[in-house]
């Protein structure tokens, strides 16, 4: 039986948020354990496949998008954060038994946890995206003040799919399986290396139904063309991402009572 005053102090903001910040130094910690190159390997790894991409679309098959090596590095960061953060929040509960047997641990920031750590990634390389957005001389204008919707909605969306993927995978221990193989079909379905204006104009329609290919739009918007994104757009993929999240982390709660029991 939970103790209801330990469970009221979980639930204070200011608790929550310093759990929270330990939590992701704790996940940050683990993950680079004995690294000799830390948080750098953050990095390089966007850096290498943006090396690997950039050779086979500009040399191998040329796709002739302006900016390339810009556009496909948005492209990267933004992939890499979603995905990295839906195979984290997958194993999310089953990977922390030890605090899950914890009374009263609130174990709904656990999911919060994987995505606000992918995000620290996302924010980090963001100087060097700005780099590139130097070199390539396009100017960093007001529209940059719309960035922190773009990061909410994309968080709010990443955040609303991984406690669904964080339930599931307690019961059905193939959601990792059927994760990874989702995520490298999205991958391709996702204009990530590949401008979708140079698609018939019938598969645009479908593609729009791609809540990342709004959030791509929102990012390049910003860091290529210095333009504000469609922000009626954004604001009613926010919408819809809320409404996900809500119907997630209600699910999510509800299964919770059985964790203990079947991890």
């Amino acid at each position: 039986m939970h103790n209801p005053i330990a469970l009221l102090r979980f639930r204070h903001p200011t608790y929550l948020f310093d759990l929270l910040r330990e939590l992701v130094s704790r996940e940050m910690k683990l993950r680079y354990k004995r690294s000799f190159l830390g948080i750098a390997w953050s990095l390089l790894n966007p850096l290498a496949q943006l090396l690997v991409f950039n050779f086979v679309f500009q040399l191998v098959l040329p796709l002739n998008i302006p900016n390339f090596t810009l556009f496909l590095f948005i492209g990267v960061l933004t992939w890499n954060w979603f995905q990295s953060s839906l195979v984290a929040a997958t194993g999310a509960i089953v990977d922390n038994r030890e605090l899950i047997r914890r009374p009263g641990f609130p174990i709904a920031m656990l999911p919060v946890v994987n995505v606000t750590t992918n995000l620290l990634h996302f924010v980090l390389a963001l100087p060097i995206l700005i780099i590139f957005v130097l070199i390539a001389e396009i100017p960093l204008t007001s529209a940059l003040l719309a960035l922190p919707l773009v990061i909410g909605v994309q968080f709010i969306l990443t955040l609303g799919i991984a406690y669904f993927l964080a339930t599931f995978h307690v019961s059905f221990r193939d959601t990792q399986y059927l994760v990874g193989i989702l995520l490298l079909l999205g991958f391709y379905l996702t204009p990530i290396f590949y401008d979708i204006q140079a698609l018939p104009a019938h598969y645009q329609m479908i593609y729009g139904l791609n809540p990342l290919v709004h959030i791509l739009n929102g990012y390049r918007a910003i860091f290529m063309g210095g333009e504000w994104p469609n922000v009626v757009a954004l604001i009613l993929l926010g919408g819809v991402s809320l409404i996900l999240l809500g119907i997630g982390y209600r699910i999510f709660i509800q299964a919770s009572y059985r964790f203990v029991e079947e991890i």
